[in-house]
């Protein structure tokens, strides 16, 4: 069994939002799932699939992102699920729009969603598909603020090429494992 967690914040004025792609390649990726129905539990939207014989939960925390290990934690202690079994999507602005990168057992890089899930699971020893969102192109506009507006219009044109990347890699991880899926 693997959870699939997008990280992002709840509320239609986040949904489009750089900070919320974690929760856009969940949706992407359910999907691709006919059915695939999110019930609200564990603090967050839950759902259920499977991907030939593995099931996979999909989870996207509606604590607000500094909180999303609250969600996280109380799902994998309920199914007893292990730090190596989670595969955390989220943004990345030290990455360019994108651009993705997947690793296992890092830092939280100043990443206050991925902090807040290592700090309650005690380890940071899960994957994470890092989403590049960029930085502003002003070095003195506030990241927070950069990553709560929505993409810009060709980044808009590109997102769902990227988002089915996403995808495509948080499938090659769940049937192929950590190590045989491609870095690109």
């Amino acid at each position: 069994m693997w959870l699939v967690v997008g990280l992002g914040n709840p509320g239609q004025q986040y949904s489009l939002t750089r900070h919320n792609i974690g929760f856009m390649a969940v949706d992407c990726f359910l999907h691709s799932f006919d059915g695939s129905k999110e019930k609200s539990e564990f603090k967050g939207l839950v759902s259920k699939c499977k991907l030939g014989t593995e099931e996979i939960i999909t989870l996207k925390p509606q604590t607000f992102m500094n909180l999303s290990g609250e969600s996280v934690q109380a799902l994998m202690s309920f199914f007893k699920l292990t730090p190596q079994q989670l595969i955390v999507v989220h943004d990345e602005i030290d990455q360019p729009f994108a651009k993705m990168k997947i690793q296992q057992n890092r830092g939280h890089g100043g990443h206050n969603g991925v902090r807040s899930i290592s700090t309650l699971l005690g380890s940071s020893d899960y994957i994470r598909v890092r989403l590049g969102v960029g930085r502003p192109s002003h070095p003195h506009f506030p990241v927070a603020d950069y990553v709560l507006q929505n993409f810009s219009k060709e980044e808009e044109k590109e997102l769902p090429h990227f988002l089915d990347q996403a995808v495509n890699v948080i499938k090659s991880i769940v049937t192929l494992g950590f190590e045989k899926t491609p870095r690109s």
